[in-house]
């Protein structure tokens, strides 16, 4: 558990993407000052009031919007950004079917619509379109108008990509 110091300041520790990870942060310093703080920089900074979802990780298996959660509510917890799916050369199904989909654009938003959907697939391997949508509702997105996202997410859902 996190422990103040006399400046208030509260040493934490939060496993990102399987690596642990220790700070020293004020109570008010959200969790995506640390990850990003913490050179965690694949989390996006959209609009710092929980409306966009560009900032959405993984907190202990449920999808959150780590710019209005607290680094001291992660404290102990197993966080997981985007970078923790796969890579250039082992793209996640989820990470292929959005490029095969073409159900990204600009790409500020993808990072968290990919941990939105990864969430939803987690706990629910075989959800329907309307699922799909309610799952990435808090993700906005300015360029593909959500179709093909939807279509990417279903694509995997299917078994087309393994």
């Amino acid at each position: 558990m996190s422990e103040q110091n006399d400046k208030g300041v509260y040493d934490i520790r939060i496993t990102v993407n399987d690596r642990e990870i220790t700070g020293r942060v004020k109570a008010e310093t959200s969790l995506l000052d640390f990850l990003r703080d913490n050179h965690f920089m694949e989390v996006k900074r959209g609009c710092d009031k929980g409306d966009c979802g560009a900032c959405t990780v993984i907190k202990d298996g449920r999808a959150i919007l780590s710019c209005i959660t607290l680094a001291l509510q992660a404290d102990g917890s197993k966080v997981y950004t985007v970078k923790s799916l796969g890579s250039w050369e082992g793209m996640h199904p989820l990470q292929q079917a959005f490029v095969d989909y073409e159900a990204l654009q600009c790409g500020f938003c993808t990072p968290g619509m990919l941990m939105s959907a990864k969430a939803l697939l987690d706990a629910n391997p075989k959800p329907t379109r309307e699922e799909i949508r309610e799952a990435i509702s808090g993700n906005l997105c300015r360029c593909t108008g959500y179709q093909k996202i939807v279509d990417a997410v279903e694509a995997v859902v299917k078994g087309e990509y393994r």
